[in-house]
């Protein structure tokens, strides 16, 4: 894998309340990758929507686990392990949330040029259930990708 990558995030929640069917929201996004110590870190700027400041963020991939840590406009840092609940806060420009992250499963399928994660988990708020989630990422080398960021 290049230094050079492009990243999609797909995430989906199925609210409790809801009956429809819900919609994916997908990120399209250029970033750095490297390995260290048998680990995937993926670099990448954002802006959260009603903000011009940038948030920082990177995720660390290993057997059964990836860490999402945000630095900026929100500040974060979730833990995704398979079959144990993390709690931590979420802070954002509009307030803090203490949010539950209860990981049912995480597949990681990787080759030389592409990294796919699939994570399942249940998503609490303030120790209450508000949704079953899915993030679906694909990281690519640039070079090879079949992604366009518009």
């Amino acid at each position: 894998m290049t230094k050079d990558v492009l990243l999609s995030i797909q995430g989906l929640q199925f609210l409790q309340e809801q009956n429809a069917n819900p919609e994916p929201v997908e990120v399209i996004t250029s970033g750095d990758y490297y390995k260290r110590n048998g680990k995937h870190y993926i670099l990448y700027d954002e802006i959260m929507e009603g903000t011009s400041d940038v948030t920082k963020n990177i995720i660390k991939i290993q057997d059964g686990c990836m860490d999402v840590m945000k630095k900026g406009a929100a500040n974060v840092h979730m833990m995704f392990e398979k079959n144990k609940k993390n709690i931590t806060y979420y802070n954002t420009p509009f307030g803090s949330l203490m949010i539950g992250i209860d990981a049912k499963d995480i597949k990681i399928e990787e080759n030389e040029e592409n990294i796919l994660v699939n994570v399942a988990y249940g998503l609490e708020v303030n120790c209450e259930h508000m949704a079953d989630c899915s993030i679906k990422m694909n990281i690519q080398s640039k070079e090879t990708s079949e992604f366009r960021i518009q």
